[in-house]
């Protein structure tokens, strides 16, 4: 008799023992959805584990439930779960993506185009976080209530966030108007006298604020002349820097052409100077070591005039 008490006893306890073997804590959980499961805090509970408990975290951020709270929620759901004294807690996570800033800065130019703000203007936000959305899912952005201060360089916005599974996210937006530029830079260190070509040069917008008079602004200005000084890569092209590029290098050799009535005469002559096609250069000519003024007509050419 007394065996079989024993025996009836266990087979009483054994759907219990099951229960509490199966409803093992999970101490980490990405949760997916837009609210916090069963099954998110203990696993095994089969068909159960779908009964929604609460709202989940934001999307990015988490949320720690300690081993009190996690009785509860046991003993309120018939879980058998026991502490087994260890200071046991569940730690929630939901995953997120940031919102791109360039999505929130195309919707700002277009809010702020009606107010006078040019489409070309950069728009400088100041502070800014990129909110937290559902990495899956429609995401829908709006500004609202954009404006400018009178002088039309500070902004201030309300950016919108709807996204499934989360709230309604509104969040203020400031920032500065800047006003931009076409400018031509170098693409590469230029030397002087050097012949600029197309790929030599490139436009790049910069802030106004910061530019000097008489900079370059189309590549028509620069291509097919040369610097007077070297240019490092990326620099901005002064206007006056920029000359037709040398065609006589200072100490060359050049074939000096003498116009006189009914014939020309030539001489070898050395460039006292650099010049430019169609420039006057003076030249000492190597026989008489005269020093003339020639102008150069050609690559290692130039012609003394009868008066020179």
């Amino acid at each position: 008799m007394a065996m079989r008490a024993i025996l009836a006893f266990l087979l009483l306890l054994s759907p219990l023992a099951a229960r509490a073997q199966d409803a093992m804590l999970r101490p980490f959980a990405m949760v997916e959805d837009a609210v916090v499961r069963l099954s998110d805090l203990f696993e095994g509970l089969g068909p159960r584990g779908a009964q929604p408990l609460g709202p989940a975290p934001a999307p990015g951020q988490r949320m720690v439930i300690e081993a009190p709270q996690l009785a509860a929620i046991a003993r309120q759901n018939g879980i058998v779960w026991r502490s087994n004294g260890m200071a046991e807690r569940v730690v929630l996570e939901r995953p997120g993506r940031p919102v791109a800033r360039e999505e929130v800065l195309a919707l700002l130019r277009v809010a702020l185009g009606p107010l006078g703000v040019d489409e070309d203007a950069d728009l400088e936000l100041q502070g800014f976080a990129p909110p937290l959305v559902p990495p899956a899912g429609a995401v829908q952005l709006a500004i609202e209530q954009a404006g400018l201060d009178p002088g039309g360089q500070r902004f201030a916005a309300t950016l919108t966030v709807i996204a499934d599974g989360m709230p309604i996210l509104r969040q203020r937006l400031a920032g500065r108007v800047v006003t931009m530029a076409p400018v031509l830079v170098a693409a590469r260190r230029l030397m002087p006298g050097e012949s600029i070509g197309p790929r030599d040069v490139k436009l790049v917008r910069m802030p106004m604020a910061r530019l000097r008079p008489g900079l370059a602004e189309r590549p028509d200005q620069a291509v097919g002349l040369a610097l007077r000084r070297p240019a490092a890569a990326d620099q901005p092209l002064l206007l006056a820097d920029l000359s037709p590029p040398l065609v006589v290098e200072r100490g060359a050799m050049v074939t000096m052409l003498y116009d006189a009535p009914g014939m020309t005469l030539s001489a070898q002559g050395r460039a006292m100077e650099g010049a430019a096609r169609g420039a006057v250069v003076p030249v000492m000519n190597l026989a008489s070591r005269v020093v003339v003024e020639a102008e150069v007509i050609a690559p290692g050419r130039v012609r003394v005039g009868s008066g020179r």
